[in-house]
């Protein structure tokens, strides 16, 4: 399995991060790991194929949103609140919160 790359915190830009939020199911997946949680791409409830969703993933991978982990042959994938939190603090929280209204 191929080394994925992540951006550093000082490389994260909002005009990256926000086009990473503007698809609903990218939004669906930041939602799903908000809590904090690890999943397997498996276990991520998207309507979409698999080949979709691995676009998906990478562009929140690429925005700086999502670390994506070998486990054997699967990749974890979590939410990088943290990273995102320090560089634009306050946005993560407020997006899913409105979808957390919203539902």
């Amino acid at each position: 399995m191929r080394t994925l790359s992540h951006p550093r915190p000082d490389q994260l830009s909002l005009p990256s991060v926000l086009h990473a939020l503007s698809d609903p199911v990218r939004l669906e997946i930041v939602r799903s790991l908000h809590d904090g949680s690890e999943l397997s791409c498996s276990c991520l409830e998207v309507p979409v194929a698999k080949s979709t969703l691995s676009h998906h993933l990478r562009v929140l991978r690429d925005a700086g949103l999502i670390r994506t982990r070998p486990q054997g042959t699967q990749r974890l994938v979590s939410l990088r609140g943290d990273d995102l939190e320090a560089r634009f603090p306050g946005l993560l929280s407020c997006i899913v919160d409105e979808l957390r209204r919203a539902a």
